[in-house]
Protein backbone atom coordinates (compact mmCIF):
# COMPACT_ATOMS: atom_id res chain seq x y z
CA UNK A 1 0.00 0.00 0.00
CA UNK A 2 1.46 3.08 -1.51
CA UNK A 3 1.66 5.34 2.05
CA UNK A 4 -1.16 8.68 1.21
CA UNK A 5 0.02 12.55 1.89
CA UNK A 6 -2.60 14.99 1.33
CA UNK A 7 -1.59 18.79 1.15
CA UNK A 8 -3.73 21.31 2.66
CA UNK A 9 -2.51 24.66 0.51
CA UNK A 10 -2.01 24.91 -2.81
CA UNK A 11 0.16 27.80 -2.92
CA UNK A 12 4.21 27.93 -3.06
CA UNK A 13 4.93 25.51 -0.30
CA UNK A 14 1.83 23.14 -0.90
CA UNK A 15 2.60 22.46 -4.40
CA UNK A 16 6.30 22.41 -3.84
CA UNK A 17 5.88 19.76 -1.21
CA UNK A 18 3.00 17.54 -3.87
CA UNK A 19 6.18 17.48 -5.95
CA UNK A 20 8.52 15.99 -3.68
CA UNK A 21 6.10 13.93 -2.40
CA UNK A 22 5.16 12.52 -5.82
CA UNK A 23 8.85 12.14 -6.60
CA UNK A 24 9.18 10.33 -3.40
CA UNK A 25 6.71 7.38 -4.01
CA UNK A 26 3.61 8.72 -2.11
CA UNK A 27 -0.19 8.61 -3.16
CA UNK A 28 -0.50 12.70 -3.08
CA UNK A 29 -3.69 14.78 -2.90
CA UNK A 30 -3.66 18.56 -2.97
CA UNK A 31 -7.18 20.37 -1.98
CA UNK A 32 -7.18 24.20 -1.35
CA UNK A 33 -10.33 26.10 0.07
CA UNK A 34 -9.61 28.92 -2.11
CA UNK A 35 -9.03 29.39 -5.71
CA UNK A 36 -5.61 27.63 -6.96
CA UNK A 37 -3.29 30.08 -9.11
CA UNK A 38 -3.03 28.87 -12.95
CA UNK A 39 0.60 28.78 -12.37
CA UNK A 40 0.62 26.20 -9.66
CA UNK A 41 -2.17 24.29 -11.43
CA UNK A 42 0.08 23.78 -14.27
CA UNK A 43 3.06 22.27 -11.83
CA UNK A 44 0.26 20.00 -10.50
CA UNK A 45 -0.83 18.84 -13.86
CA UNK A 46 3.07 18.37 -15.20
CA UNK A 47 3.55 15.89 -12.44
CA UNK A 48 0.28 13.85 -12.40
CA UNK A 49 -0.90 15.23 -9.09
CA UNK A 50 -4.61 15.10 -7.94
CA UNK A 51 -6.18 18.32 -6.74
CA UNK A 52 -9.29 20.14 -5.61
CA UNK A 53 -9.80 23.99 -5.02
CA UNK A 54 -12.61 25.67 -3.83
CA UNK A 55 -13.23 23.05 -1.16
CA UNK A 56 -11.70 20.58 1.42
CA UNK A 57 -13.62 17.10 0.70
CA UNK A 58 -13.01 14.87 4.23
CA UNK A 59 -13.29 11.33 2.79
CA UNK A 60 -9.98 12.55 0.43
CA UNK A 61 -8.43 14.13 3.47
CA UNK A 62 -9.10 12.04 5.98
CA UNK A 63 -7.29 9.01 4.75
CA UNK A 64 -4.10 10.56 4.97
CA UNK A 65 -1.49 8.76 6.66
CA UNK A 66 0.14 12.88 7.08
CA UNK A 67 -1.16 16.06 6.61
CA UNK A 68 1.60 18.61 5.11
CA UNK A 69 -0.20 22.16 5.92
CA UNK A 70 0.46 25.22 4.12
CA UNK A 71 1.42 27.87 6.85
CA UNK A 72 -1.09 30.09 6.10
CA UNK A 73 -3.79 27.63 7.39
CA UNK A 74 -4.67 28.40 10.90
CA UNK A 75 -4.79 25.41 13.58
CA UNK A 76 -8.58 26.81 14.37
CA UNK A 77 -10.29 25.67 10.90
CA UNK A 78 -12.73 23.40 11.09
CA UNK A 79 -10.74 20.99 8.68
CA UNK A 80 -7.08 20.70 10.99
CA UNK A 81 -9.61 20.43 13.72
CA UNK A 82 -10.88 17.69 12.34
CA UNK A 83 -7.63 16.13 11.15
CA UNK A 84 -6.51 16.60 14.34
CA UNK A 85 -8.99 14.67 16.20
CA UNK A 86 -8.53 11.92 14.23
CA UNK A 87 -5.12 12.09 15.31
CA UNK A 88 -3.29 11.99 12.06
CA UNK A 89 -0.07 13.88 11.98
CA UNK A 90 0.14 17.44 10.69
CA UNK A 91 3.87 18.62 9.35
CA UNK A 92 5.26 21.44 7.65
CA UNK A 93 6.43 21.53 4.33
CA UNK A 94 9.87 22.42 5.42
CA UNK A 95 9.90 19.60 7.98
CA UNK A 96 9.09 17.07 5.26
CA UNK A 97 11.42 18.50 2.76
CA UNK A 98 14.26 18.20 5.48
CA UNK A 99 13.63 14.30 5.52
CA UNK A 100 14.95 14.56 1.65
CA UNK A 101 18.10 16.48 1.83
CA UNK A 102 21.60 15.79 3.35
CA UNK A 103 22.41 19.19 2.17
CA UNK A 104 24.02 21.74 5.33
CA UNK A 105 20.88 24.15 6.14
CA UNK A 106 21.55 27.64 7.89
CA UNK A 107 18.26 28.92 9.04
CA UNK A 108 16.87 32.50 9.75
CA UNK A 109 13.82 33.37 11.59
CA UNK A 110 13.13 36.53 14.06
CA UNK A 111 9.95 38.99 14.16
CA UNK A 112 12.27 41.48 11.64
CA UNK A 113 15.41 41.11 9.22
CA UNK A 114 14.69 37.59 8.06
CA UNK A 115 14.67 38.20 4.37
CA UNK A 116 17.34 40.82 4.26
CA UNK A 117 19.77 38.35 6.18
CA UNK A 118 18.78 35.21 4.62
CA UNK A 119 19.31 36.87 1.43
CA UNK A 120 22.70 38.61 2.83
CA UNK A 121 23.78 35.23 3.68
CA UNK A 122 22.88 33.24 1.06
CA UNK A 123 24.55 36.30 -1.73
CA UNK A 124 27.85 35.51 0.63
CA UNK A 125 27.67 31.82 -0.10
CA UNK A 126 27.56 32.42 -3.87
CA UNK A 127 30.40 35.05 -3.93
CA UNK A 128 32.24 32.36 -1.90
CA UNK A 129 31.62 29.59 -5.07
CA UNK A 130 29.19 27.59 -2.23
CA UNK A 131 26.51 25.54 -4.32
CA UNK A 132 23.54 26.87 -2.00
CA UNK A 133 19.90 27.39 -2.69
CA UNK A 134 17.78 30.06 -0.98
CA UNK A 135 14.65 28.77 -0.11
CA UNK A 136 11.70 28.81 3.10
CA UNK A 137 9.32 32.15 3.40
CA UNK A 138 11.56 33.50 0.43
CA UNK A 139 12.28 32.37 -2.88
CA UNK A 140 11.24 28.71 -3.77
CA UNK A 141 10.30 26.42 -1.33
CA UNK A 142 12.50 24.45 0.38
CA UNK A 143 10.44 20.91 -1.13
CA UNK A 144 9.95 22.24 -4.86
CA UNK A 145 14.26 22.97 -4.31
CA UNK A 146 15.05 19.45 -3.22
CA UNK A 147 12.70 17.98 -5.75
CA UNK A 148 14.33 19.53 -8.48
CA UNK A 149 18.29 20.78 -7.74
CA UNK A 150 20.81 19.29 -6.01
CA UNK A 151 22.47 22.08 -3.42
CA UNK A 152 24.89 21.25 -0.84
CA UNK A 153 23.75 24.34 1.18
CA UNK A 154 20.62 26.05 2.36
CA UNK A 155 19.63 29.36 3.32
CA UNK A 156 16.52 29.04 4.43
CA UNK A 157 13.96 31.66 5.95
CA UNK A 158 11.70 30.45 8.76
CA UNK A 159 8.17 32.12 9.74
CA UNK A 160 6.74 30.82 13.30
CA UNK A 161 3.62 29.05 11.56
CA UNK A 162 6.37 26.93 9.58
CA UNK A 163 8.37 26.25 12.79
CA UNK A 164 5.16 25.02 14.36
CA UNK A 165 4.75 21.88 11.72
CA UNK A 166 8.83 20.75 12.43
CA UNK A 167 9.58 18.21 14.84
CA UNK A 168 12.67 16.90 13.96
CA UNK A 169 14.01 18.93 11.53
CA UNK A 170 17.47 19.93 12.15
CA UNK A 171 19.44 22.99 11.04
CA UNK A 172 23.21 23.22 11.15
CA UNK A 173 23.44 26.90 11.58
CA UNK A 174 19.93 28.29 13.44
CA UNK A 175 19.51 32.44 13.82
CA UNK A 176 16.93 34.01 15.70
CA UNK A 177 17.18 37.60 14.92
CA UNK A 178 14.79 38.95 17.33
CA UNK A 179 11.19 38.43 19.29
CA UNK A 180 9.02 41.16 19.57
CA UNK A 181 5.13 40.49 19.34
CA UNK A 182 3.64 39.86 15.96
CA UNK A 183 0.99 37.45 14.47
CA UNK A 184 -0.33 37.47 18.13
CA UNK A 185 -3.82 37.07 16.71
CA UNK A 186 -2.56 33.15 15.65
CA UNK A 187 -0.90 32.77 19.14
CA UNK A 188 -4.05 33.61 21.27
CA UNK A 189 -2.74 36.99 22.07
CA UNK A 190 -0.36 34.65 24.33
CA UNK A 191 3.44 36.20 23.78
CA UNK A 192 5.25 33.21 25.44
CA UNK A 193 3.41 30.48 22.55
CA UNK A 194 4.98 33.03 19.86
CA UNK A 195 8.51 33.00 21.63
CA UNK A 196 8.15 29.44 21.97
CA UNK A 197 7.67 28.83 18.28
CA UNK A 198 10.32 31.03 17.52
CA UNK A 199 12.60 28.74 19.95
CA UNK A 200 11.99 25.43 17.56
CA UNK A 201 14.37 26.47 15.57
CA UNK A 202 16.79 25.24 18.40
CA UNK A 203 14.74 22.04 18.68
CA UNK A 204 17.50 19.45 17.26
CA UNK A 205 20.61 21.50 17.86
CA UNK A 206 23.61 19.35 18.68
CA UNK A 207 27.12 20.33 19.81
CA UNK A 208 28.11 20.32 16.69
CA UNK A 209 25.78 23.15 15.78
CA UNK A 210 25.64 26.70 16.24
CA UNK A 211 22.92 29.42 17.49
CA UNK A 212 23.13 32.37 16.46
CA UNK A 213 21.18 35.11 18.67
CA UNK A 214 21.08 38.74 19.59
CA UNK A 215 22.39 39.23 22.81
CA UNK A 216 20.83 42.90 23.25
CA UNK A 217 17.17 41.31 22.79
CA UNK A 218 15.53 40.71 26.34
CA UNK A 219 12.77 38.55 25.04
CA UNK A 220 15.58 35.85 23.77
CA UNK A 221 18.27 36.32 26.47
CA UNK A 222 15.43 35.53 29.19
CA UNK A 223 14.25 32.65 27.20
CA UNK A 224 18.36 31.24 26.76
CA UNK A 225 18.38 31.08 30.20
CA UNK A 226 15.13 29.15 30.92
CA UNK A 227 16.58 26.23 28.34
CA UNK A 228 19.95 24.14 27.90
CA UNK A 229 21.06 24.29 24.40
CA UNK A 230 24.01 21.78 23.50
CA UNK A 231 24.74 24.06 20.47
CA UNK A 232 27.74 26.68 20.57
CA UNK A 233 26.12 29.73 21.28
CA UNK A 234 27.10 33.09 19.63
CA UNK A 235 25.50 36.35 19.97
CA UNK A 236 25.57 39.52 18.22
CA UNK A 237 25.90 43.08 20.65
CA UNK A 238 25.60 47.19 19.13
CA UNK A 239 27.46 47.21 22.71
CA UNK A 240 31.25 47.71 22.94
CA UNK A 241 31.36 44.13 24.96
CA UNK A 242 33.49 41.73 23.49
CA UNK A 243 32.08 38.63 23.47
CA UNK A 244 31.78 35.01 21.02
CA UNK A 245 30.48 36.29 18.15
CA UNK A 246 29.78 39.85 17.26
CA UNK A 247 30.31 43.10 18.79
CA UNK A 248 31.46 47.06 18.11
CA UNK A 249 34.82 48.26 19.16
CA UNK A 250 35.82 51.95 18.36
CA UNK A 251 33.49 52.09 15.02
CA UNK A 252 34.47 48.45 13.60
CA UNK A 253 31.95 45.17 13.70
CA UNK A 254 34.26 42.74 14.96
CA UNK A 255 33.26 39.01 15.30
CA UNK A 256 35.31 36.85 17.40
CA UNK A 257 35.78 32.96 17.72
CA UNK A 258 37.42 30.44 19.42
CA UNK A 259 40.80 32.88 18.99
CA UNK A 260 39.83 34.24 15.64
CA UNK A 261 39.21 37.44 14.76
CA UNK A 262 37.46 39.33 12.20
CA UNK A 263 36.99 43.13 11.93
CA UNK A 264 36.00 45.81 9.28
CA UNK A 265 34.63 49.28 9.44
CA UNK A 266 30.45 49.91 10.55
CA UNK A 267 30.93 52.94 7.49
CA UNK A 268 31.76 50.00 5.08
CA UNK A 269 28.57 48.08 5.28
CA UNK A 270 26.19 48.56 2.88
CA UNK A 271 22.97 48.25 4.74
CA UNK A 272 22.66 51.67 6.40
CA UNK A 273 20.28 51.91 10.11
CA UNK A 274 21.25 50.08 13.43
CA UNK A 275 19.07 46.70 12.29
CA UNK A 276 20.62 46.13 9.45
CA UNK A 277 23.81 46.11 11.75
CA UNK A 278 22.05 43.03 13.40
CA UNK A 279 21.45 41.92 10.16
CA UNK A 280 25.11 42.45 8.52
CA UNK A 281 26.65 40.75 11.94
CA UNK A 282 24.13 37.62 11.99
CA UNK A 283 25.48 36.84 7.98
CA UNK A 284 28.66 37.96 9.42
CA UNK A 285 29.22 35.21 12.49
CA UNK A 286 27.51 32.61 9.84
CA UNK A 287 30.41 33.23 7.40
CA UNK A 288 33.34 32.50 9.69
CA UNK A 289 30.79 29.57 10.92
CA UNK A 290 31.40 28.29 7.55
CA UNK A 291 34.71 29.28 7.69
CA UNK A 292 34.58 31.62 4.47
CA UNK A 293 37.60 33.84 3.80
CA UNK A 294 37.32 36.65 5.51
CA UNK A 295 37.90 38.96 2.37
CA UNK A 296 34.95 37.26 0.65
CA UNK A 297 32.70 38.04 3.69
CA UNK A 298 34.02 41.99 3.94
CA UNK A 299 32.89 42.11 0.40
CA UNK A 300 29.72 40.00 0.68
CA UNK A 301 28.80 42.89 3.76
CA UNK A 302 30.05 45.82 1.29
CA UNK A 303 28.47 45.01 -1.89
CA UNK A 304 24.98 43.64 -1.02
CA UNK A 305 22.08 45.32 -2.81
CA UNK A 306 19.57 44.86 -0.17
CA UNK A 307 15.92 42.68 -0.67
CA UNK A 308 12.64 44.71 -2.62
CA UNK A 309 10.39 46.11 -0.68
CA UNK A 310 12.59 46.42 2.09
CA UNK A 311 13.51 49.92 2.90
CA UNK A 312 14.08 50.25 -0.78
CA UNK A 313 15.19 53.86 -2.23
CA UNK A 314 13.97 53.88 -5.26
CA UNK A 315 13.25 56.85 -7.08
CA UNK A 316 13.35 60.73 -6.59
CA UNK A 317 10.63 63.09 -8.38
CA UNK A 318 10.82 66.65 -7.72
CA UNK A 319 13.21 66.42 -5.02
CA UNK A 320 10.96 64.42 -3.03
CA UNK A 321 12.68 60.31 -1.95
CA UNK A 322 9.74 57.77 -2.56
CA UNK A 323 10.67 54.55 -0.23
CA UNK A 324 8.97 51.18 -0.24
CA UNK A 325 8.95 49.33 3.09
CA UNK A 326 5.88 47.15 2.29
CA UNK A 327 7.51 44.48 3.83
CA UNK A 328 6.67 46.25 6.96
CA UNK A 329 3.96 44.09 7.96
CA UNK A 330 4.15 44.89 11.60
CA UNK A 331 4.56 47.90 14.05
CA UNK A 332 8.14 46.82 14.88
CA UNK A 333 9.02 47.11 11.27
CA UNK A 334 7.86 50.79 10.88
CA UNK A 335 9.46 51.58 14.01
CA UNK A 336 12.95 50.52 12.05
CA UNK A 337 11.82 52.31 8.89
CA UNK A 338 11.11 55.87 10.39
CA UNK A 339 14.17 55.73 12.99
CA UNK A 340 16.73 55.50 9.69
CA UNK A 341 14.63 58.74 8.37
CA UNK A 342 16.41 61.92 8.15
CA UNK A 343 14.50 64.18 6.26
CA UNK A 344 10.51 64.58 6.69
CA UNK A 345 8.26 61.75 6.64
CA UNK A 346 5.09 61.68 4.43
CA UNK A 347 4.04 58.10 5.86
CA UNK A 348 1.51 55.42 4.10
CA UNK A 349 0.38 53.12 6.69
CA UNK A 350 -2.73 51.05 6.95
CA UNK A 351 -4.20 47.14 6.33
CA UNK A 352 -5.17 44.70 8.39
CA UNK A 353 -4.07 44.87 11.59
CA UNK A 354 -2.67 42.10 13.35
CA UNK A 355 -2.98 43.37 16.82
CA UNK A 356 -1.22 46.20 16.68
CA UNK A 357 0.07 48.62 19.32
CA UNK A 358 1.68 52.04 18.15
CA UNK A 359 2.24 53.48 21.21
CA UNK A 360 5.94 52.43 20.62
CA UNK A 361 5.93 54.69 17.46
CA UNK A 362 4.26 58.26 19.08
CA UNK A 363 8.15 59.41 19.96
CA UNK A 364 9.45 59.10 16.41
CA UNK A 365 6.31 59.67 14.89
CA UNK A 366 5.95 63.21 16.53
CA UNK A 367 9.57 63.89 15.33
CA UNK A 368 9.42 63.03 12.14
CA UNK A 369 6.19 62.28 10.42
CA UNK A 370 4.17 65.51 9.38
CA UNK A 371 1.58 63.61 7.16
CA UNK A 372 0.40 60.25 7.59
CA UNK A 373 -2.03 58.64 4.60
CA UNK A 374 -4.17 55.59 5.63
CA UNK A 375 -4.64 53.05 3.32
CA UNK A 376 -6.75 50.23 4.49
CA UNK A 377 -10.74 49.37 4.29
CA UNK A 378 -10.38 50.29 8.45
CA UNK A 379 -8.34 52.73 9.55
CA UNK A 380 -10.02 53.76 12.74
CA UNK A 381 -7.19 52.57 14.82
CA UNK A 382 -4.42 54.56 12.98
CA UNK A 383 -6.85 57.99 13.47
CA UNK A 384 -7.18 56.76 17.31
CA UNK A 385 -3.59 56.66 17.65
CA UNK A 386 -2.36 59.43 15.90
CA UNK A 387 -4.85 62.12 15.02
CA UNK A 388 -3.42 64.42 17.87
CA UNK A 389 0.02 63.59 17.03
CA UNK A 390 0.18 64.15 13.29
CA UNK A 391 -1.12 67.45 12.07
CA UNK A 392 -2.63 66.08 8.62
CA UNK A 393 -4.17 62.56 8.22
CA UNK A 394 -5.73 61.47 4.87
CA UNK A 395 -7.98 58.54 4.36
CA UNK A 396 -7.57 56.73 0.94
CA UNK A 397 -8.98 53.48 -0.58
CA UNK A 398 -6.41 52.55 -2.93
CA UNK A 399 -3.11 52.92 -3.99
CA UNK A 400 -3.02 55.40 -6.80
CA UNK A 401 -5.52 57.39 -4.35
CA UNK A 402 -2.94 56.93 -1.75
CA UNK A 403 0.61 58.20 -3.89
CA UNK A 404 -1.61 60.97 -5.38
CA UNK A 405 -2.40 62.22 -1.55
CA UNK A 406 1.54 61.69 -0.63
CA UNK A 407 2.65 63.94 -3.56
CA UNK A 408 0.41 66.72 -3.25
CA UNK A 409 1.29 66.82 0.41
CA UNK A 410 4.99 66.74 -0.42
CA UNK A 411 7.66 69.12 -0.91
CA UNK A 412 11.14 69.15 -1.82
CA UNK A 413 13.23 67.33 0.55
CA UNK A 414 10.62 65.53 1.63
CA UNK A 415 10.62 61.60 1.64
CA UNK A 416 7.29 59.77 0.99
CA UNK A 417 7.71 56.86 3.03
CA UNK A 418 5.22 53.25 2.35
CA UNK A 419 6.12 51.35 5.05
CA UNK A 420 2.32 49.91 6.21
CA UNK A 421 2.45 48.23 9.67
CA UNK A 422 -0.21 45.84 8.47
CA UNK A 423 -0.78 42.66 6.73
CA UNK A 424 -2.01 43.42 2.49
CA UNK A 425 -4.73 41.78 2.31
CA UNK A 426 -7.39 44.09 2.51
CA UNK A 427 -6.70 45.94 -0.72
CA UNK A 428 -3.70 43.90 -1.86
CA UNK A 429 -2.67 40.11 -3.09
CA UNK A 430 0.27 40.04 -0.81
CA UNK A 431 2.91 42.86 0.11
CA UNK A 432 4.82 42.03 -3.31
CA UNK A 433 1.63 43.24 -4.95
CA UNK A 434 1.09 46.41 -2.75
CA UNK A 435 4.69 47.47 -2.92
CA UNK A 436 4.74 47.16 -6.63
CA UNK A 437 1.30 49.03 -7.02
CA UNK A 438 3.15 52.09 -4.91
CA UNK A 439 6.41 51.69 -7.75
CA UNK A 440 3.66 51.45 -10.41
CA UNK A 441 1.82 54.95 -9.31
CA UNK A 442 5.29 56.62 -8.16
CA UNK A 443 6.17 56.04 -12.01
CA UNK A 444 3.30 57.72 -13.16
CA UNK A 445 3.68 60.97 -11.70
Amino acid sequence: MERRIVILGAGESGTGAAVLARKQGFDVFVSDSGRIKDHYKEILFNYDIEWEEGKHTERLIMNADEVIKSPGISEKTDIILAIRKKGIKVISEIEFAGRYTTARKICITGSNGKTTTTSLIHHMLRKAGLNAGLAGNVGKSLAMMVATENYDYYVIELSSFQLDGMFDFKTDIAILLNITPDHLDRYDYNLQQYVDSKFRITQNLSEDDFFVYCSDDEITIRELERIVLKAKQLGFTLKETPQQGAYIESGSLKIEMDDDMFEMSLADLALKGKHNIYNSMAAGIAGNVLKIRKPLIRESLMDFMGVEHRLERFIRVHGIEFINDSKATNVNSTWYALESMTTPVIWIAGGVDKGNDYNELLDLVKAKVKALICLGVENTKLHKSFDSVIPVITDTASMKEAVMAAYRLGTKGDTILLSPACASFDLFENYEDRGWQFKKFVREL
